[in-house]
């Protein structure tokens, strides 16, 4: 079992984050799952990073904190985080989260604790913006828990869901106990980039999906759409693989292109509540019904986050045959849910989804993704429209400014009534530059 610990830490550091020499790396992981923060930290070590710094989770304070915190805590998102995240971030670190929680720990939270306390991450729009351009390697995985491990096999002795459940993740993440999962893992993602080639070859136009439960769905895609997958390349050009397990390839629908009924097949974890038995009718791209037989309040809740919160940013293609569906297991956990069958993925999309994304102004990127691909989140427009007393249609010519030498967009400018106007990221102001 150590040896596997040691090729798991190994395999997320040398070709999840792909380390390299110097650069920080910032470790977000559960205080139960310390013990593999300590083996990550000391692969990364071993590849010559300059610094680990670890930022800690608990799944009983932060519920705590939902239940019991001062109510306006949750519109304000702790400026020492911020100011963090953001350097890092700017300074060109690399992130992993060890997601690990009870897949029902904040159940019987206010959501609308839930919406404000994310709505307050628009303070960490750099970091965001950094990890969803690629600008910085980052990676997402999972190790067990006790309260996760008993959620996925109930019938099970707590020490026997937990073995069961690292077994699952091994087999996921392609580690057999034989040292060689770097290498399985290179050739994985070289099978993932063939069918990627493939479906760009084919550059569909739209994608229907149907199934058993009653989804009939018609989905547009962009004329300038490309399909991404397997491993990504930061801004120094390194690869890094963001999602480990991963299957899937995925691309950016039109956001208004997209018509008809979703039925899940698979329950979701959202806001540590799970939501089951949901669908959503969708017109014109926008989620217009969503229903649930369990947590329909924290959906709605979910979709109503921002503007962008009821469209769609991602379109994904899983095989049938793969490590997770093979295992015909119910994770409740997206990172593996998500990649045992196709799916869709709310909110904003990945710049690298459309070819040459950085001619785009935000304007023209409207018609791609709801939230604005890589420069914004429609969040920040409602804000800046509310502070000047009009519509979000009346803030138009927007253009992304980005840091010297960098892609990275440290804020934007925009037109309202013929007077320019610009936005910083960092200090969260605007101001008049011109009429």
């Amino acid at each position: 079992m150590e040896e596997k610990l040691r090729e798991y830490a190994k395999l997320l550091i040398e070709v999840g984050l792909n380390v390299q020499k110097g650069q920080t790396v910032v470790i977000r992981c559960p205080v139960e799952c310390a013990y593999f923060a300590r083996l990550c930290a000391a692969a990364a070590y071993n590849v010559g990073c300059r610094e680990v710094v670890m930022r800690w989770s608990d799944d009983f304070l932060e519920r705590e904190r939902f239940l019991r915190a001062d109510d306006s805590v949750f519109d304000v998102f702790p400026a020492w985080q911020a100011e963090m995240l953001n350097g890092y971030a700017d300074e060109g670190a690399a992130f992993l989260n060890i997601s690990a929680r009870d897949p029902e720990a904040l159940l019987g939270v206010d959501p609308d604790h839930l919406t404000r306390a994310s709505r307050s991450e628009t303070a960490i729009q750099p970091y965001v913006s950094a990890v969803m351009s690629n600008a910085c390697p980052w990676c997402v995985a999972s190790v067990p828990i006790p309260s996760w491990a008993k959620k996925v096999f109930p019938a099970l002795p707590e020490q026997e869901a937990m073995d069961r459940l690292w077994d699952a993740i091994f087999t996921s993440v392609r580690i057999s106990g034989k040292g060689d999962a770097v290498a399985r893992w290179h050739e994985h993602v070289a099978l993932l980039k063939s069918r990627i080639a493939k479906l760009n070859d084919l550059h569909f136009t739209s994608l229907y999906y149907q199934n058993s439960l009653g989804t009939s769905l018609n989905i547009k895609l962009p004329e300038t759409h490309v399909w991404a997958g397997g491993d990504n390349t930061s801004r120094t050009s390194f690869p890094f693989v963001a999602n480990m397990p991963t299957e899937e390839v995925f691309t950016a629908p039109l956001r208004d292109g997209i018509d008809g009924v979703v039925y899940a097949a698979l329950p979701l974890v959202h806001n540590g509540n799970i939501i089951e038995n949901f669908h959503f009718v969708i017109k014109d791209g926008r989620i217009v019904e969503a229903h649930a037989e369990k947590g329909e309040d924290i959906l709605k809740a979910a979709i109503a986050e921002d503007e962008g919160a009821s469209y769609f940013g991602e379109v994904a293609l899983v095989p049938y045959d793969s490590p997770i569906s093979n295992q015909k297991i119910l994770f409740y956990n997206t990172l593996f849910d998500e990649n045992a069958a196709c799916h869709l993925a709310l909110g904003r999309g990945y710049s690298s989804n459309i070819r040459d994304y950085e001619k785009y102004s935000l304007d023209e990127l409207r018609g791609f993704d709801a939230s604005y691909i890589d420069d914004t989140r429609s969040q920040i427009i409602r804000q800046l429209a509310a502070r000047l007393g009009c519509g979000e249609a009346a803030l138009t010519d927007f253009h992304a400014r980005k840091a010297c030498g960098s892609t990275q967009a440290v804020g934007f400018t925009f037109r309202y009534q013929n007077e320019t106007y610009q936005y910083d990221y960092k200090n969260k102001e605007m101001e008049k530059i011109n009429g």
